[in-house]
């Protein structure tokens, strides 16, 4: 049966069978179309902009919250957000300041749950079964806490600890004082399973491929690759060709890695280096307008978008990833500091520091869909789905 209500109020009934008027069966074709227009209307609508993200706002301690395109509210408090590092596990939000404070947020409400001075300085954390470690440069430690940040365990290196990551039962990071890398048994209290001694010069900063730990050696353009499952370590010389190495390694989170390939921001130079993940052999590069920081991979693998440092950090870099041609260069927002794509592809979120603009891009034109007031803004990280 099918009920439509007129201007009258009374409801017309039509069984099944019965003969409708031309003028009903218009009247029903109007309302189809409107309302099949509303409803792809609203789910254009809802789909770009579902997500929710949270931004850092660097000078002001504090973290954005967009959702639906405006800013919903803030998290204060959170400590000196230069270099700040935002995870998310189980339903909470995990942020370390460069001083040391270690806040859990819960995700539905924004709310500060718990903070501690996990220490002086550290920007690197991980979760390994229900606890959080915090990777310090200051004081000389890793500091092992609870789901409540209540401290378990403190071990004591002697070193600044860079690179902390966790595989199955196993933490492992890097002593980047002392050019070693330690990996800790959880079942084991936290005991050394295994120290790899003279790693290589002044580990740096790392990666979790599947079972394989990276290690960056910044002082000798290549990595150390640690097998987790065997626990045999190697030596890899990032070159070109036969060449001499010809770059030295930045933090691994300005990489973008999809399946095998990795694609690396130079130092010092124009371009954006390409290596297989696995053997690490150099198979080329893209020349870019500037310095690159951070290459982003979208999720689907077909585009890296590129920001930069020096004199064109106001400008975004496309990339094919396929080709490895550039596909644009987009005058974006002045100073980019950080680019993050929607987990679907379809938008990239950037932020301008000095517009204090938060800019949403459509990957298709890569015309702005939206811009939204952030002070200070600087990393961008977005809720996951699974949330």
């Amino acid at each position: 049966m099918l009920y439509i209500k007129f201007k009258s109020d009374k409801i017309r009934h039509c069984k099944q069978g019965e003969a409708i008027s031309p003028s009903y069966i218009k009247l029903l074709h109007t309302i189809c179309i409107v309302v099949t227009t509303g409803l792809f209307i609203l789910s254009a609508f809802t789909s770009a902009f579902a997500e929710k993200v949270y931004v850092v706002e660097r000078e002001r301690e504090r973290l954005a919250v967009i959702e639906n395109g405006a800013i919903s509210g803030e998290i204060e408090n959170l400590g000196n957000l230069n270099h700040a590092t935002v995870k998310f596990n189980k339903n909470f939000m995990y942020v370390i300041s460069r001083d040391g404070y270690l806040s859990q947020i819960d995700t539905d409400s924004d709310s500060l749950l718990r903070q501690v001075k996990a220490g002086k300085s550290g920007i690197g954390f991980i979760f390994i079964d229900d606890m959080v470690a915090v990777a310090n440069y200051d004081p000389h430690d890793v500091v092992i806490l609870d789901g409540s940040l209540n401290t378990l365990k403190k071990i004591k290196t002697n070193s600044k600890n860079v690179g902390i990551k966790s595989w199955e039962r196993f933490l492992i990071f890097a002593l980047m004082d002392k050019d070693e890398i330690w990996v800790l048994d959880s079942k084991k209290n936290f005991e050394v399973h295994k120290t790899i001694r003279n790693a290589g010069g002044t580990p740096f900063d790392a990666l979790m491929s599947e079972n394989k730990y990276i290690v960056g050696l910044f002082n000798e353009g290549s990595v150390g690759m640690l097998d987790a499952k065997t626990m045999n370590y190697s030596r890899r010389d990032l070159r070109r060709g036969e060449g001499e190495a010809v770059f030295k390694i930045p933090h691994f989170g300005t990489w973008g890695v999809y399946k095998d390939s990795a694609f690396i921001p130079a130092v010092g130079e124009r371009r954006l280096h390409i290596v297989d993940i696995n053997s690490f052999r150099h198979s080329g590069y893209i020349d870019l307008i500037g310095l690159p920081v951070f290459a982003a991979i979208s999720p689907d693998g077909r585009y890296i978008a590129v920001n930069y440092s020096g004199d064109k950090e106001d400008f975004l870099t496309v990339v094919d990833a396929k080709s490895k041609k550039v596909l644009n260069d987009i005058k974006a927002g002045k100073r980019i500091m950080h680019i993050r794509f929607s987990g679907d592809s379809r938008r990239l979120y950037l932020s301008s520091y000095f517009d204090n603009t938060v800019r949403v891009f459509d990957t298709n034109e890569w015309k702005v869909l939206d811009e939204i007031t952030v002070p200070t803004p600087s990393g961008i990280f977005i809720l996951p789905d699974e949330f």
